[in-house]
Formats: structure tokens, C-alpha cells, sequence
């Protein structure tokens, strides 16, 4: 059996990854994929608890490493029960944030040390990193107005600073690495699917090419 192909979506707050998901599962679908959506922290009853501590709002300061330490627990336990099964199975998976998030967040966010967060990468989930990567990006200001007067979670509720180092971050990592394809978040939804489209487009070209070529006698 093929295994199943890793997509994750990525970036700050506001971006619209929520609406962008569903675009992207709809395209998969069309195409007669078998998509997982998933998300992280979460995908699992455990690593959904975790979430729900990462976000709630509490009095307590959180220690930047004990941070980290619970989302790559969370990690451990979502890839181990949710994304791999559903790799080997031929489905694909595609997920909301990854360790493409914890490096901006926790690394370029908190300050937690690349060389620690890429050892614990290493631990969690050594060579399964995504084949595709949707890194959506827009300027700091424009993203956090649009999560309007909500109810924000600790994460939400960062400063603009904050968000501003988790860009760098994302925009370094995005320009290093070829799997990380910028999507211009700032546009109408129309212009970010059809950027969305034509990504899609060449990544499936791309697999079914990769896919013939292994199945060649």
C-alpha cells in the first residue's frame, strides 16, 4: 500500500487557517483523496487535554521550557496514535500547525533555544517531517484585528511583539526549506485559494509522478 502524504498549515494568529483548511481538505477531496484533518496541540482525547491546559488563561506563569515540554508530549502522543496509523493506511493527513509552529512560538516567541527544540524534534518524530508545508503570512497588526473582539486564549493574548519574533521566524524558516511554500494571507479568500490552487496543483503533479515512477516495473 502507498503510504499517505503529510500536509501541515502553519502561521500566526488571524491568518485564516481555519476557512483555508476546509478549501484545502475540499481540493484533496475532489481528487478522490482520503484526507485526515487534524490539529495540533490535539488530535487525540490526551493530547486534546494538553491543548486545553497550553491554552487556558491562568495567574500561574508558564515556564517557556515546560511549555515546550507539553506540546511535544502532545506531539508524541498525536503522531503515535493519529497521523502515523493514518500514513501507513494510505490516507493523508492533513494538519493544523506542527513543530514548524513550536520553532516560531516557543522558540522565536519565548526563546526557547533552537538546538534544544530541534533535539526534541529529533526524539518526537526523528525523519517524519511534513512533505508539504502552507505557511500563511500577513503583518502582525492586519492579523490580530481580525480576531475582533472574541474571547482570546492565552496564546491570543500574547503582544505584538511576540507574533512579530514568531513571524521572523516563520518567514526564516519558510525561505530555508523547500517543503515550506508563503501563502499571501492578506488578500481576498478568492486570491488565497487560487494561490492555494496552484500549489496544490504541482504538489499532486509532482506525487503522481514520484508515484508512477515507483510503480514502474
Amino acid at each position: 500500500m502507498t503510504r499517505g502524504r503529510f500536509i501541515t498549515v502553519e502561521g500566526g494568529e488571524g491568518v485564516g487557517k481555519s476557512t483555508s483548511l476546509a478549501f484545502i481538505r475540499a481540493q484533496l477531496a475532489e481528487r478522490g483523496i482520503d484526507v485526515l484533518t487534524t490539529r495540533e496541540p490535539g488530535g487525540t482525547p490526551l493530547a486534546e487535554e494538553v491543548r486545553a491546559l497550553l491554552l487556558a488563561r491562568r495567574d500561574e506563569a508558564v515556564s517557556p521550557l515546560a511549555e515546550t515540554l507539553l506540546i511535544f508530549a502532545a506531539r508524541a502522543q498525536h503522531l503515535a496514535a493519529t497521523v502515523e496509523p493514518a500514513l501507513a493506511a494510505g490516507r493523508w493527513v492533513l494538519c493544523d500547525r506542527f513543530t514548524d509552529s513550536t520553532f516560531a512560538y516557543q522558540g522565536g516567541g519565548r526563546g526557547v533555544s533552537e538546538q534544544t527544540l530541534a533535539a526534541l524534534a529529533a526524539q518526537v518524530h526523528a525523519g517524519r517531517w511534513p512533505d508539504l508545508t502552507l505557511y500563511f503570512d500577513m503583518p502582525v497588526a492586519a492579523a490580530t484585528a481580525r480576531l475582533g473582539e472574541r474571547e482570546r486564549d492565552r496564546f491570543e493574548r500574547e503582544t505584538p511583539a511576540f507574533f512579530e519574533r514568531a513571524r521572523s521566524v516563520f518567514r526564516q524558516r519558510a525561505r530555508r526549506q523547500e517543503r515550506i511554500v508563503e501563502i499571501d494571507a492578506g488578500g481576498a479568500p478568492a486570491q488565497v485559494q487560487a494561490q492555494l490552487k496552484r500549489v496544490l496543483d504541482a504538489f499532486l503533479a509532482a506525487h503522481q509522478v514520484a508515484r508512477a515512477a515507483a510503480e514502474a516495473p
